[in-house]
């Protein structure tokens, strides 16, 4: 079904359009005294609602209640206030048709030049963990209508979405009026404001439906544009989803410019540092952790305690790698960043002298996460035609992860190997597959990832704890499909294993096991991270 069509050669020209009438109808108050002020000393005629109608009197300027232009009193507790012809007529004339000017005249209708609206603040109040029935109040009707009203009658209306916009209205109201170019931009600004607003309603909805939803709308704001992409012939840029806590709202506080690459390995190292209760910090380089710790029992600086030990485990791979850390960034954890070439630290905070120090780094970038930071339920990977959603792999920081493991080899772990055999499993998740990981004592020793088979992850995992893989516990992401893979790690020294279980070989692993008197456990889960 179409909309209605009109012959091209009965439109007139039009291109600067004075503002003569406009309506304002605004949740966020910023900036709105300035310009009514400015609307009103132009001699702009102020049509506006409720709450924003009082401000505007408040202040001493002239304005029209809707209710008084309508002849009709807002109802049904404000959900009914703009639904009505003498507004929505008003916006969406066409006046470079003589027929709609005339159908104007003909209901004694005015024209809007000019919408000011920013709707109801639903993703605030979703963030504040409101009720359902508060959160449904701020579901917005009337203004995502006048919005889209406003933006598709471009050619005669200018449409403002955000009070970082009034700037330039107000430049426009002292130079003659809007500009077609201007108010198309403006409409663009407005559709996707709409966009983004259903899709976090819509979002907001599908959360409370079992499984998957029907159809997934994902819609983003453009932040600004990358230097570059993955590698420098790419072209790149962010964008920020509504409502979204994560590496994409932090605040940076130092440094030059996060590329591509920075965004990507930073939220990979913060996933990893939040998979833990303790204070832990996760050393990434390529998307892989090159050193993963938690604090040393009983340290008196918990978080420097857990860096220094996380960088240990490798530190020549740590060299220009991307820090996370799931505490506060401590001075004693600052002294020792600041001796270590690094492109990103990101951290829930920063002391003061702390922070002091690392802004000495003059290309150190440093990210406070946002308050309210938390990692995402899901995650969608694009292929070549569509889209991969998953649940998100995350560990519950406060679970005991090892309840129901089965022990399928040797003697039961005691208290101190079992801790270490379930920070090696928890480490291991953020470990590109296959995956090994080799930890002593709460922090990984050696890191086997990305490899093509087992046996070749198992001996890089070997390789880099060296004389440390003696005495160590390993973790395997997914099971062992032949023995050999497990026999490199008894080969060096590891006590204890984790690993899934699930192979078609399982009986010739445990035996390997057995016959070297090393405790295994089945977890029962992989964790395969591609």
């Amino acid at each position: 079904m179409s909309g209605p069509s009109h012959d091209k050669s009965l439109y007139r020209e039009r291109d600067i359009v004075p503002i003569k009438r406009a309506l304002l109808s605004v949740s966020d108050k910023t900036g709105l005294v300035e310009l009514a002020s400015a609307l009103a000393n132009a001699g702009v005629e102020i049509v506006s609602t409720g709450s924003t109608a009082q401000t505007i009197r408040d202040a001493g300027y002239p304005v029209t209640d809707v209710a008084a232009m309508t002849g009709s009193p807002e109802m049904l507790d404000g959900r009914v206030k703009t639904l009505h012809p003498s507004v929505h007529a008003g916006l969406l004339a066409d006046l470079r048709l003589e027929s709609h000017e005339q159908q104007l005249a003909d209901f004694d209708i005015e024209p809007f030049e000019l919408v000011v609206v920013n709707l109801y603040p639903f993703v605030e109040t979703v963030a504040s963990g409101a009720e359902s029935n508060d959160v449904v109040e701020q579901i917005d009707i009337g203004g995502p209508s006048m919005v889209r009203a406003a933006a598709k009658n471009h050619p005669n209306v200018a449409v403002v979405v955000s009070p970082g916009s009034y700037g330039e209205i107000i430049e426009a109201v002292k130079s003659g009026g809007t500009s077609l170019v201007q108010r198309r931009a403006l409409a663009a600004a407005a559709f996707s404001h709409t966009a983004s607003y259903d899709t976090a309603v819509a979002g907001w909805f599908t959360d409370a439906v079992e499984g998957f939803g029907s159809s997934l709308t994902i819609q983003g704001e453009l932040s600004h544009v990358l230097r570059y992409g993955e590698n420098s012939h790419q072209e790149a840029a962010l964008y920020l989803r509504a409502g979204g806590q994560g590496i994409a709202q932090a605040t940076q506080l130092h440094g030059k410019e996060m590329s591509f690459n920075n965004f990507t390995d930073a939220d990979a190292a913060v996933r990893a540092a939040y998979d833990f209760a303790e204070p832990a910090v996760a050393v990434i380089k390529h998307a892989n952790p090159c050193g993963i710790a938690v604090a040393k029992p009983k340290a008196s600086d918990p978080i420097a305690s857990a860096h220094r030990r996380a960088h240990d485990t490798d530190p020549v791979s740590a060299y220009g790698g991307v820090i996370a850390a799931n505490r506060t960034v401590t001075l004693g954890m600052a002294e020792a960043v600041k001796e270590i070439f690094t492109e990103v630290i990101v951290a829930p905070g920063f002391e003061d002298d702390a922070l002091a120090l690392l802004q000495t780094k003059k290309n150190l970038r440093i990210l406070q996460l946002p308050e309210g930071f938390a990692l995402e339920p899901l995650e969608a990977k694009q292929i070549s035609g569509g889209l991969l959603v998953q649940q998100s792999d995350r560990f519950d920081p406060e679970a005991n992860i090892t309840e129901g493991w089965e022990l399928v080899s040797g003697d039961a772990a005691d208290d101190t190997t079992l801790a270490d055999l379930a920070f090696a499993w928890k480490a291991c998740r953020s470990v590109k597959s296959n995956a090994i990981l080799l930890a002593k004592s709460g922090a990984a020793v050696g890191v086997g990832m990305g490899q093509v088979n087992r046996v070749d992850s198992c001996e890089l995992a070997v390789k880099r704890a060296g004389d440390r893989a003696a005495g160590s516990v390993a973790a395997s992401d997914a099971f062992f499909p032949f023995a050999d893979g497990l026999e490199i790690l008894l080969k060096g020294g590891v006590k204890a294993v984790v690993q899934p279980g699930g192979s078609v070989r399982d009986d010739e692993v445990i035996a390997a096991a057995k016959a070297a008197g090393v405790t295994m456990y089945f977890s029962g889960e992989r964790h395969f991270f591609h």
